[in-house]
């Protein structure tokens, strides 16, 4: 199971990443800067996938998630594999954990009610036949209640095989 750990702020710099392989621009490495004085460095490979499949640029303000169980270099700033990447929206809300059999999110600050119009597909974009349930989940969401676990009928569940 991944331990998602998240960093959230604005893009200051995309740069090609280079691995010493014959993969020459296929690695962008995208810093990004929180305000608060906090940078990180997200790797950013093919494997990434980006909610919405949209294009980032300077400027953007974007939440990266990242295995924060996963070996990370002691630089500074530090250097993390992206394995998701989040292009921030007012019109909508992203989280990326696992979600167990009640759909309630490993921090326990979200549960999923599905609705018939929930859309549950795969990354590739092909429908999602199984439950979600006991799976690493990208959850595009709007509003959720008060209570806690907030409740929430998401837009559609992105499910991470």
């Amino acid at each position: 199971m991944i331990n998602f750990y998240s960093f959230h702020g604005t893009i200051t710099m995309i740069n090609d990443f280079f691995t010493g392989q014959n993969d020459e621009g296929c690695n962008k490495l995208i810093s990004v800067d929180n305000g608060l004085g906090a940078i990180v460095n997200f790797v950013v490979s093919p494997k990434t996938y980006f909610v919405d499949h949209v294009m980032v640029s300077v400027g953007d303000q974007v939440t990266g998630y990242y295995d924060g169980n996963a070996p990370a270099l002691l630089i500074y700033p530090p250097q993390y594999q992206a394995i998701v990447m989040v292009k921030n929206s007012p019109y909508q809300n992203v989280k990326v954990d696992y979600f167990n059999t009640e759909l309630e999110s490993s921090d326990g600050q979200l549960r999923l009610n599905i609705s018939p119009y929930t859309q549950i597909v795969l990354t590739n974009g092909q429908n999602f036949s199984r439950t979600p349930a006991n799976r690493d989940l990208i959850v595009i969401y709007g509003p959720t209640t008060k209570s806690i676990p907030a409740q929430t009928t998401p837009y559609r569940i992105i499910v991470l095989c």
